[in-house]
């Protein structure tokens, strides 16, 4: 099980890293990490469960957030319209995107790290999202709202970008688009 304590926090050298693509069918290990990852995100965002263990709910994983420098990510989201988007992928890869962009209204957070940055992350307001699932089929997502700003924050990660990288440092809180809210 995963819990806090197994969380790489910010300014470690592996969140900087450009994670390896899993060599594909994916072992044994790598789909159970990966259905590890997302076990902590159901855990994370159930109350007695994440009281239990000190849980800070996430809706977002990626694997280098545990020390492990690979293209694995796992979301647990729910859009504004109650559907639950449940995916755990290897090798996660934005096929294409729409010009206009959005931002999470109140910023991003995120579970490497602790302090709360303040400004606005511009992100894609719609993507369109490949990657391979635990069974070895692969996934295409059409996405916008909240699950895409998921997406785009754990797929970042697998390059080694922090969501706080792309705040405008003049401008903390320019608006991109209409807002996304929480």
């Amino acid at each position: 099980m995963i819990k806090m304590t197994d969380i790489i926090m910010d300014g470690h050298p592996i969140l900087r890293e450009k994670a390896a693509s899993v060599k594909l069918p994916a072992s044994q290990e790598e789909k159970e990490t990966l259905q590890e990852m997302l076990q902590f995100l159901k855990n994370s965002q159930d109350p007695k469960i994440a009281e239990k263990y000190g849980l800070r709910p996430g809706i977002g994983l990626a694997a280098p957030q545990i020390g492990i420098s690979k293209r694995m990510i796992a979301v647990l989201v729910t859009d504004d319209e109650e559907n639950v988007y449940s995916y755990a992928l290897f090798n996660p890869k934005i096929l294409s995107h729409s010009v206009e962009q959005t931002y999470l209204e109140g910023g991003e957070g995120c579970l490497s790290v602790d302090e709360d940055i303040p400004g606005n992350v511009p992100r894609y307001a719609r993507i369109t999202v490949t990657g391979t699932d635990l069974n070895g089929s692969e996934v295409k997502l059409r996405l916008k709202g909240l699950p895409a700003i998921c997406f785009q924050h754990e797929i970042d990660h697998l390059d080694g970008i922090m969501f706080y990288d792309r705040i405008d440092k003049k401008d903390p809180f320019q608006t991109y688009g209409k807002p996304v809210l929480r």
